[in-house]
């Protein structure tokens, strides 16, 4: 018991670099409250004293902002920054070493009986205001965005953004290679925000981009045909892209300037 208290709390340290020493951290961090409660609760849920086990899941909510059902299982060295409007369902099953921020839902979309909510792997990282819901799993590792909303399964390692959820998948380093080019010819930062954020014109323009990736692509083979069909077919230098004709978009995109 107290081993587990020992880890619960050195998993605070861990990944707050705002706590500063244990009394801080037993006092007034109502992550490490509410799971102490549910620790409680759960044993209590797994002895047949389910009356007893909600009323202290109640307690906790009230003195924490944090409701966690007492029958969801729940791993080592479990952090939960912040807490407030997390709600954790029956049937959840959280992993060792899972970092959840304020406002997290782990929830159900049936109100049917048996497995209704997500499954945690092992290190898995749950950004502010994400909703899972769902009895499907969410791959180690896996990192789910700040207000995200997920109903279907997460694979390893996975990062997930967005409403309905989607993976983002890295790109190879030739094709970012090729967006630095383009950008650079264009005369402005066209990924000034980046793909981990649900955008609708970032998303445009990168989708807009790529295409130009593509069409250049083409240009280039037919040219290259058509330099072996007729020797003296020279294809010319593109028109330059003027710099200046940009700047409005520099200026919206950084305020302040």
């Amino acid at each position: 018991m107290f081993e587990g208290l020992k880890e619960d709390i050195n998993s605070v340290f861990h990944r707050d670099p705002a706590a500063r020493n244990t009394f801080e951290v037993l006092t007034n961090y109502p992550g490490l409250h509410a799971l102490l409660f549910h620790r409680l609760a759960h044993r209590l849920w797994n002895g047949d004293m389910k009356w007893l086990a909600r009323t202290i899941s109640t307690l906790a909510r009230w003195l924490t902002g944090i409701e966690i059902h007492p029958g969801a299982t729940i791993g080592r060295r479990f952090f939960i920054d912040h807490g407030m409007g997390v709600v954790i369902g029956e049937t959840t099953v959280i992993g060792d070493d899972v970092t959840l921020y304020q406002g997290v839902t782990l929830g159900g979309t049936s109100w049917k009986k048996g497995k209704r909510h997500p499954t945690l792997g092992n290190n898995v990282v749950v950004g502010a205001g994400a909703k899972i819901l769902g009895p499907f799993e969410v791959g180690e590792g896996a990192k789910i965005g700040s207000n995200s909303v997920v109903t279907k399964a997460v694979p390893e390692g996975a990062t997930v953004v967005g409403i309905p959820g989607r993976v983002i998948v890295k790109r190879r380093e030739e094709d970012q290679g090729r967006r630095k080019e383009m950008e650079e010819r264009m005369g402005f930062d066209a990924y000034g925000v980046t793909e981990e954020m649900p955008d609708p014109v970032a998303r445009a323009m990168r989708s807009l981009l790529d295409h130009m990736h593509a069409v250049d692509d083409r240009i280039e083979n037919m040219c290259k045909a058509l330099h072996k069909l007729n020797s003296e077919y020279s294809n010319g230098d593109l028109p330059p892209l003027p710099e200046e004709d940009f700047d409005c978009m520099r200026d919206e995109d950084q305020p302040g300037r």
